[in-house]
C-alpha cells in the first residue's frame, strides 16, 4: 500500500512525458494486480494512430468519431414531433454537448463507465434504487422507439402488419443488429451512421418538400414565447426536456468512449481523446438538432392552422384508405406519429408518406439499439454481473420490451402515440439520476485527478442540475394538485416525497464533492485517494 501511495504521489515519467493514473478507485494501480473492469464489449479496440506533436489532426478526430454519433440517435427521437417549441429543442440542445462532455472526461480518465463508477461509490440501498430508476427511463424510452417503428412498419404496410406484428419484428431485429460488432465495432458504427443518413435524408425531403416559412423558422429557434400556452403545452415542454436529454444517453455514452485505445497512465494522450471526443459530440449533436429542425419544421408547417374537416376533405379527394382517422368536423387538427405520416400522404402524395415511415424507422431502429446497449451498460455496471452477452440482452430486452408489447396488443394504432407526452414527462423526471452523478464524480480529485472539474464547470453544471430539478419539482406539484381521486392523491404524494427525498440524497453527495465541505457527515464520495486504494486491495484480496 506504501508503494502504490508513493506512485500516486510521485507522478512518474515515461519517455519524458508526465504520466499518472487517473482511476484512483478502481482498478488498482499495481500492474501486478491490476484487474481491468469485466465487460463483455469492447475486446478490440480501436487503435488511435501516434501521430507527431501537432495542434489538430483529421486522422485522429477519425479514429475518434463513432461514439458520439451512436449517442446522438437517441436525439433522434420521433417523440419530439409533437410540440413546437422550438426553443426549447433548440436550448436542450446545447444542454448535452455540456453533459456529454462530463460523461466522455468519466469514462476516459477512470477507465470505467458512469454505471461502474455508481456501483463503487454509492452504498448499496441508494445504488439499487439508482438503478431502478435508470431502468424505469429506459423503458419510458424503448417504448417510444419500438412504437414508432411499429407504426412505421403500419404505414409502410398499409395496415396489414398490426401493431403487436411490428413491436415482435422490432425485437427480432434489434437481436440481429446488434451483434453487428461481432464483425468489428467500425462496422456497427457504420451502419448507424447509414441509418443517420437514412434519417437525414428523408426528413430532408419532407423539408424541402413542405417549405416551412424560414423566418418564422429562426424567430421560434432562437425568441422564447409560446402564445396561448396552458397545462398541456407546459406538459410537452417538460417532456421536451426528457425527449432530448435521455437519462441513460449519459450512461451510455460514459462506456461508449472506451472503445478507443488511450494510454490512461499517459496525462496528454488523456488530454487529447477528451478533446477529440468534445469535437466529435458536437458535431453529431449538431447533425441530429438538424434533423430534430426538419421535422418539427414539417409538422408546425405542414399542420398548423388546420381542422379535421380539411384534411377529412382532402384525403377523401386524394383516395386515402385513411380518411376516417379524422371525424368531418371543425375541430382543431391533432396529429402524432401516424396521423402525422397520413396527413403528408394526403396532402403531398403517397411517396410523402412512405418516405416519412421510413424516417421513423429508421430512427425507431437505431434508437432501440441505443437503449438496449444503455440497459446491458447501466445492469453491468450497477449489478456487477458477470453474464453472456446473449443472457444480457436476452434480459434487458424482456424488462424493457414486455411492458410494451402488452399495451401494443391491447390498444389500436390510433390511439397509442398519446401516451409519448406522459413517457416523455417519465424520463424528464428520471433525469437528475443521471446528471446529479456525473457532476458529484467529476468533480472529485480522488476520482479525476487533474482532470476534476474546474469552477466554471461546476457552476455550469449546478445551474442546469438545479434548473431540471425546478422543472420537475414544479411539474410534480402541479400533477398531484390535479388529481381528482383522494387516494391517487395520497398515493402520488407519497411517491413524489420518496422521490425529492433520493434526489435530495443525491445532491448532497453532489454539494460535498463541489466543496460544500460543512455538509460532510458520513459521505463516501470525500474520500482520499489513499483509502480508495486500501479498499480496493482490500476487495481483490
Amino acid at each position: 500500500i506504501k508503494t502504490e501511495k508513493r506512485r500516486l504521489t510521485d507522478s512518474p515519467q515515461e519517455n519524458g512525458v508526465q504520466t499518472n493514473q487517473y482511476h484512483t478507485i478502481s482498478p488498482p494501480l499495481s500492474p501486478d494486480i491490476q484487474e481491468e473492469p469485466f465487460s463483455t464489449y469492447f475486446e478490440d479496440k480501436v487503435q488511435v494512430p501516434k501521430a507527431v506533436n501537432q495542434t489538430f489532426s483529421f486522422r485522429k478526430l477519425w479514429a475518434f468519431t463513432g461514439p458520439g454519433f451512436l449517442m446522438s440517435i437517441a436525439y433522434l427521437d420521433p417523440g419530439n414531433i409533437e410540440s413546437d417549441l422550438w426553443y426549447l429543442i433548440c436550448l436542450n440542445t446545447t444542454h448535452p454537448v455540456f453533459l456529454l462532455q462530463l460523461a466522455a472526461r468519466l469514462g476516459v480518465v477512470t477507465g470505467m463507465h458512469l454505471a461502474e463508477v455508481c456501483n463503487r461509490q454509492y452504498p448499496t440501498v441508494p445504488r439499487i434504487i439508482l438503478w431502478l430508476m435508470v431502468e424505469l427511463a429506459i423503458i419510458g424510452s424503448d417504448m417510444q422507439e419500438v412504437i414508432g417503428c411499429a407504426i412505421a412498419l403500419n404505414l409502410l404496410s398499409v395496415g396489414r402488419i398490426p401493431l403487436w406484428g411490428g413491436v415482435l419484428i422490432t425485437i427480432t431485429d434489434t437481436f440481429v443488429f446488434l451483434f453487428l460488432d461481432k464483425y468489428g465495432l467500425r462496422k456497427l458504427e457504420a451502419f448507424f451512421g447509414f441509418l443517420i443518413t437514412v434519417m437525414a435524408i428523408s426528413f430532408g425531403y419532407e423539408y424541402v418538400l413542405v417549405k416551412p416559412n424560414q423566418g418564422e423558422l429562426l424567430k421560434g429557434m432562437f425568441v422564447p414565447y409560446c402564445a396561448d400556452c396552458g397545462p398541456v403545452q407546459l406538459e410537452q415542454a417538460v417532456g421536451i426536456v426528457g425527449a432530448v436529454i435521455m437519462p441513460h444517453n449519459i450512461y451510455l455514452h460514459s462506456a461508449l468512449v472506451k472503445s478507443r485505445e488511450v494510454d490512461r497512465r499517459n496525462k496528454r494522450e488523456v488530454k487529447e481523446a477528451n478533446k477529440y471526443f468534445f469535437i466529435e459530440s458536437t458535431i453529431a449533436l449538431f447533425v441530429s438538432f438538424l434533423i430534430n429542425v426538419f421535422v418539427v419544421a414539417v409538422f408546425a408547417q405542414a399542420f398548423y392552422n388546420k381542422t379535421n374537416l380539411d384534411v377529412n376533405l382532402m384525403c377523401n379527394t386524394t383516395g386515402s384508405p385513411h380518411q376516417d382517422l379524422f371525424p368531418p368536423d371543425n375541430s382543431t387538427l391533432e396529429v402524432d406519429i401516424y396521423k402525422g405520416g397520413v396527413v403528408l400522404g394526403c396532402f403531398f402524395g403517397p411517396a410523402a408518406l412512405y418516405i416519412w415511415a421510413i424516417g421513423i424507422l429508421a430512427a425507431g431502429q437505431s434508437s432501440t439499439m441505443t437503449g438496449t446497449y444503455s440497459g446491458q451498460f447501466v445492469m453491468e455496471g450497477f449489478l456487477n454481473l458477470r453474464w453472456s452477452r446473449f443472457a444480457r440482452v436476452l434480459l434487458t430486452r424482456s424488462i424493457a420490451i414486455t411492458p410494451t408489447l402488452l399495451v401494443a396488443i391491447f390498444q389500436d394504432v390510433e390511439h397509442l402515440t398519446g401516451m409519448n407526452d406522459f413517457l416523455n414527462v417519465l424520463q424528464s423526471m428520471q433525469l437528475p439520476f443521471a446528471l446529479i452523478p456525473i457532476l458529484t464524480f467529476t468533480s472529485l480529485t480522488s476520482i479525476m485527478n487533474d482532470f476534476a472539474n474546474g469552477l466554471v464547470w461546476k457552476i455550469s453544471g449546478g445551474l442546469v442540475i438545479l434548473l431540471v430539478c425546478a422543472i420537475n419539482m414544479y411539474f410534480v406539484v402541479v400533477y398531484v394538485t390535479s388529481l381528482n381521486s383522494v387516494l391517487l392523491y395520497v398515493l402520488a404524494s407519497l411517491l413524489s416525497i420518496a422521490y425529492l427525498c433520493f434526489v435530495g440524497y443525491l445532491a448532497w453527495h453532489c454539494l460535498i464533492a463541489l466543496g460544500v465541505s460543512c455538509l460532510d457527515c458520513g459521505s463516501r464520495v470525500r474520500k482520499q485517494p489513499a483509502v480508495l486504494i486500501e479498499e480496493q486491495s482490500e476487495y481483490n484480496s
